[in-house]
């Protein structure tokens, strides 16, 4: 999904030497849901479409939302913390290039009038986002705080599972919240 108009970084060279750089961001003036995630993996690298992978599924699944309502640009803006894949680490991808959001972020933002909703998916969106952050658990778990504005939400890695599991009340609670507020906002379908 390429983005749209003045909103375009995908010329962006910025972690050209240390990464290939393809930034994956999907923009629109008139999105009112906010999407900020870690980084695009790899399958998503080579799609150049954000969240074109399992965890996009199991995401687009908490916010009962449809592919073709999530991709549509005039909903759903996604910039993600590191905007190109960042590499492969020892146990997963690497963390985001730490240059893009301070470079990105505000001008981006900026040129979004219309968010009514934030998602800060994983712990760097919430690191950099939330002031005080201590634990995604944490920030997850208090979720209300921020609400209706913004949810805190764990990735939705396959690889996190195991959290998940350990923490039922995010699926008991936390997702039927969320979608109603997608709901509401007339997003779901």
């Amino acid at each position: 999904m390429k983005p749209t108009g003045s909103l375009s970084p995908s010329q962006c060279r910025l972690c050209a030497d240390v990464l290939e750089p393809r930034p994956v961001v999907q923009l629109g003036r008139e999105a009112r849901l906010l999407i900020i995630g870690q980084a695009p993996g790899l399958k998503v690298h080579h799609s150049g479409i954000p969240w074109n992978d399992a965890s996009g599924r199991r995401l687009r699944q908490w916010l009962g939302m449809t592919p073709e309502r999530f991709y549509d640009p005039e909903a759903v803006a996604i910039v993600p913390m590191g905007l190109c894949y960042p590499g492969r680490g020892r146990s997963g991808d690497n963390p985001p290039d730490r240059r893009c959001a301070p470079h990105w972020h505000a001008r981006l933002l900026a040129q979004l009038p219309h968010i009514e909703l934030t998602l800060l998916v994983g712990q760097y969106a919430q690191r950099y986002y939330l002031p005080g952050f201590s634990t995604l658990t944490e920030s997850v778990r208090n979720w209300r705080a921020l609400a209706p504005a913004q949810f805190p939400l764990p990735h939705p890695s396959p690889r996190n599972t195991l959290w998940l599991k350990r923490h039922p009340w995010f699926e008991t609670e936390l997702v039927p919240e969320l979608q109603g507020r997608i709901r509401a906002m007339g997003l779901a379908d």
